[in-house]
């Protein structure tokens, strides 16, 4: 044998080596043991002449491997979270969050929950711009295509919650309006399909500024601490038979009462006590009409189409008693402030303030103009603060406007007040008690 012979000879033992150590390293990459390998038959090493010496090497067969069939696993990635959920259909790649929570089985439990602004309930999703449950999205919705008008038996200051939000439906569509709900947003020609393009309330608050609370407001704090009960009427004057002469009657000595206390009110509103004793008498006497017919129209509410005038717990007029009076313009200048309050969902709290408002914002001429205007914007930032405190998810500055709008109402309401009780105290028709005699004389003076 020649020396080329024998070198281009192979050892057998040595192609079976690297057959085995090539289906091992085959095994190991496709994932299967060792152990369940299939036998391999390899060929016979190939013998090369002296003239092939030169030909590569033939190339080996395949292995057929038999592999065991594996479950497919896809995967599903939250684009907002960049979390993979496993066992996924093609389908639900790219899917949101809550679908990939509820692909990884995930408990309704540990979901976070969304409350209803209105009554607390669970809520189902966003409602004509606000977090609501379903049942006060229908009440809202019912009652805007139905136009319908409620009224609140008590003081348009009940309680609306999961298990009374069906005792007053006044006070709960109040409550509708307050949180950021919004009459736009309801079709009203009752057509399914499609939406209405309006401006939803954002989950959180854009500001990183936290918003006052109504507790630290020490202005409204004073305020709601002595604001005075509502009345009840006296005993009618003896020897006084005409109904119309006892109810006027009636009317002067509630006037006289709200007056006494309306005084007592304004001595505790922080920084009115600052200003000089002359100030503060100018300043009662040209704003007591303004602050009885806000308070007035705030319990007349809401504004419908047979409004009553509520000046007592047992003492309230509607517009054919009023004229029967003589009280005819200030039942309608009284009504228009009720329904500026009730445009501009007006509550409790802010009404204090706004009464205070009033007194601030006083034309009487004064001799401390400085300590006005700090008083006077004490009671603005007030007012401010409750407003984003009370309303949340609703436009703050918009409602800080409807607000406002209702001082000029309350001027023209001021003058019929005065109009009426200076003609009846120049008729004689009522007996008058000498403070509310001397608080109608001032503005004639």
């Amino acid at each position: 044998m020649c020396s080329v012979e024998a070198a281009c000879k192979f050892p057998t033992y040595s192609i079976q080596t690297d057959l085995v150590a090539m289906k091992c390293m085959m095994s190991a990459v496709n994932g299967e043991p060792l152990l369940r390998r299939v036998k391999q038959e390899a060929e016979p090493p190939p013998q090369y002449s002296p003239t092939e010496q030169h030909r590569p090497m033939a190339v080996l067969e395949p292995c057929n491997l038999e592999l065991e069939p594996k479950e497919e696993v896809r995967f599903c990635v939250s684009p907002g979270e960049g979390g993979i959920v496993g066992n996924a259909s093609p389908e639900q790649q790219h899917c949101s969050s809550t679908t990939a929570a509820a692909a990884s089985g995930a408990r309704d439990d540990e979901a976070p929950r969304r409350w209803c602004l209105v009554c607390g309930d669970v809520a189902s999703g966003f409602h004509y711009g606000v977090a609501s449950c379903e049942a006060c999205k229908a009440f809202f919705k019912r009652t805007i295509q139905g136009n319908i008008e409620y009224t609140c038996p008590a003081s348009n200051e009940c309680e609306i919650n999961k298990r009374r939000r069906k005792a007053c439906q006044a006070c709960r569509f109040r409550k509708c309006l307050r949180t950021g709900m919004l009459r736009e947003g309801v079709r009203l020609d009752r057509v399914r399909g499609g939406r209405q393009k309006y401006r939803r309330a954002p989950d959180q608050l854009s500001s990183n500024q936290p918003r006052a609370q109504l507790e630290d407001i020490k202005i409204l704090e004073a305020l709601s601490s002595y604001e005075p009960e509502l009345l009840t009427c006296g005993a009618p004057p003896s020897g006084v038979t005409d109904p119309r002469a006892r109810t006027l009657a009636l009317l002067a000595d509630l006037y006289d009462r709200e007056l006494v206390g309306v005084i007592g009110w304004a001595k505790q509103i922080p920084g009115f006590t600052d200003l000089p004793l002359n100030d503060q008498m100018r300043l009662l006497q040209s704003t007591w009409a303004e602050m009885l017919s806000l308070m007035v129209a705030y319990r007349s509410m809401p504004a419908g189409g047979a409004l009553r005038l509520r000046f007592a717990a047992d003492l309230s007029l509607d517009e054919q008693e009023a004229r029967d009076l003589g009280a005819y313009d200030l039942y309608l200048q009284v009504t228009g402030v009720a329904r500026r309050l009730e445009r501009a969902t007006a509550n409790r709290e802010e009404c204090y303030l706004l009464k205070a408002l009033a007194l601030a914002n006083s034309e009487a001429r004064i001799d401390e103009h400085a300590a006005l205007k700090r008083f006077r914007d004490a009671i603005l930032a007030a007012l401010n603060d409750a407003v984003s405190a009370l309303r949340p998810y609703a436009n703050a500055n918009s409602a800080m406007q409807q607000l406002l709008l209702v001082l000029p109402a309350l001027r023209l309401a001021d003058v019929a007040v005065r109009r009426f009780w200076v003609s009846v105290h120049r008729d004689r028709r009522a007996p008058m008690n000498k403070l509310f005699i001397e608080m109608l004389e001032a503005c004639l003076r």
